[in-house]
């Protein structure tokens, strides 16, 4: 967290939700909601990648919202296997982007949850709002993610290790192959890109222009 961080707090379904707000010196041209990796195994909106995703996004001119699932560090609740926490972003992008333009991201549970969020919106006819989507090592090993819908699919970047052993790129690949959605592979990547968060911030900042 830098010392232009605000800290806010939002009271969701299962009580209070901590939120980190990062802003660009510039207008924001949107509002970008960033979830974090799965609760039960460490994952915070603090995390390394969930960071640079957000440095990312303020680069290119987005406001960066990060926020703490249900049951982690000040959000209040229970850990609910990605409902609940579908339930908590999108409380978050209705509080800060009640309209105009959006961008999505997750990281790996985080990930798996924001696709959830993504056909929420298709079915409440906000998907047109959806300028931007950033997956980064999907847990389609570990959880049922669901396809995206056709139409975004030029707006998603989808990236993962090729060296991941915490979800293996063969199941990524599984996800994507029968909805013909491109998958980026870092070489030799594993799940958290340690020596490579500046190449995924790069191929991240890459997309958003």
């Amino acid at each position: 967290m830098n010392s232009k961080t605000q800290k806010e707090r939002l009271v969701g379904q299962a009580g209070a939700i901590e939120i980190l707000i990062d802003r660009p010196d510039q207008q924001a041209c949107g509002v970008a909601v960033i979830a974090h990796p799965h609760p039960l195994f460490g994952g915070t909106m603090d995390n390394k990648v969930v960071q640079t995703l957000a440095r990312a996004f303020v680069q290119a001119g987005w406001t960066a919202v990060r926020f703490n699932f249900r049951g982690v560090g000040a959000s209040e609740g229970v850990h609910d296997q990605g409902i609940g926490e579908a339930h908590d972003m999108a409380e978050v992008l209705t509080a800060f982007a009640p309209s105009g333009p959006i961008a999505l991201a997750g990281f790996s549970f985080g990930a798996f949850v924001t696709a959830r969020l993504v056909n929420e919106l298709d079915k409440n006819q906000r998907l047109s709002d959806l300028s931007k989507l950033v997956l980064i090592g999907t847990a389609a090993s570990r959880f049922s993610v669901p396809p995206l819908p056709n139409e975004i699919h030029r707006r998603a970047l989808v990236v993962h290790g090729e060296l991941d052993d915490t979800v293996h790129l063969a199941a990524v690949m599984d996800w994507a192959r029968p909805q013909v959605l491109p998958v980026m592979v870092v070489p030799g990547g594993g799940h958290f890109f340690h020596g490579q968060l500046g190449l995924l911030r790069d191929m991240v900042c890459d997309h958003l222009r």
